[in-house]
């Protein structure tokens, strides 16, 4: 009996409190993540979560919030409103990153240390390809009409196209050092990469695949996040020292940037467009920062190496 209750004692310590506003943030190396009210800026709980997850992204429809469990060879299905955990999904092959197709036929999953682009059916996750992928493929994005996914290899420094209706190769493009996230722009027309081992944004015509421009953000250019209003994207510059970039899409400049220290990685941004979330890798943070000034209005404590941040009430993806 003692057991049981300390047992679910500790349950209760894990479960989230029900709050009408909760951010599910990922902590990578403590292999859980943790829930905040986004209205206190205060965490509510923590719950385990799998083996080496690295990345969580929401559902098309924000039904749930997917963390991929690249040891355990898993995906862990949380929901958005409440933190609980949903389902779980088994042999998922080392699940770096994730996408959907833009028309929900594909799911994809870049297996990083098995150097292999995985292909499964949207509706059921059933496997449907397995594509090869050197040198350690990393984030992804697709065209709009669903036809190709391109994927950047962050050790041969190229972007990898798939054609999804012959799954398989259908060129590479090299780019500069360790490419990482990929954006497309909402026009279908350039890819943007986030060169990490250098200081720019790389913009390709991917049509023509050849590099058209580089845009300078800053040191450790890493990912990408739609600001909502179908111009503007931002991007995390992942150093110590940090900084986020704020890019126009369509003159393909440097709008701004802000100053946000401990290694900035993945994003999140409210619906009315005035705040933006980022995980501090280096720091256990999650820096908040107020779009209207410019700069952090809160910094909230979190686990060792947060890796994701995902709220349902968010700017459209545009």
């Amino acid at each position: 009996m003692r057991l049981r209750l300390t047992a679910l004692l500790a349950l209760a310590l894990l479960t989230p409190a029900l709050h009408a506003e909760t951010a599910i943030v990922l902590n990578s190396v403590d292999e859980s993540v943790s829930f905040i009210d986004t209205r206190s800026y205060q965490e509510t709980g923590r719950a385990p979560a799998c083996k080496e997850p690295h990345h969580l992204m929401a559902m098309p429809d924000d039904s749930a919030v997917i963390v991929a469990c690249a040891v355990s060879n898993e995906l862990v299905f949380f929901d958005p409103h409440t933190g609980r955990e949903q389902k779980r999904i088994k042999n998922i092959s080392d699940p770096y990153q994730l996408g959907f197709s833009p028309d929900k036929t594909w799911f994809v999953a870049n297996s990083l240390r098995l150097d292999r682009v995985d292909l499964y059916r949207a509706s059921d996750f059933s496997l449907i390809a397995r594509i090869p992928a050197e040198k350690t493929p990393s984030h992804m994005a697709f065209d709009k009409a669903s036809q190709v996914v391109f994927i950047t290899l962050q050790d041969s420094n190229e972007v990898l196209a798939i054609d999804l209706k012959t799954r398989q190769p259908a060129w590479k493009h090299p780019v500069g050092p360790t490419p990482a996230g990929i954006h497309m722009t909402p026009d279908d027309r350039y890819l943007l990469v986030g060169i990490m081992g250098a200081d720019y944004v790389e913009v390709i015509d991917w049509r023509a695949r050849r590099t058209i421009k580089r845009i300078t953000t800053a040191k450790g250019a890493h990912n990408f996040l739609p600001r909502g209003d179908g111009r503007h994207v931002f991007v995390s510059n992942r150093t110590i020292k940090g900084s986020i970039s704020l890019v126009d899409m369509q003159t393909l400049s440097l709008v701004e940037s802000y100053d946000v220290p401990g290694g900035p990685d993945d994003m999140e941004i409210r619906a009315d467009g005035k705040e933006l979330w980022a995980t501090a890798r280096f720091a256990r943070k999650v820096q908040v920062v107020n779009l209207e000034q410019k700069k952090i209005s809160h910094s909230i404590r979190v686990g060792r190496s947060p890796h994701g941040v995902s709220f349902i009430n968010h700017a459209p993806r545009q």
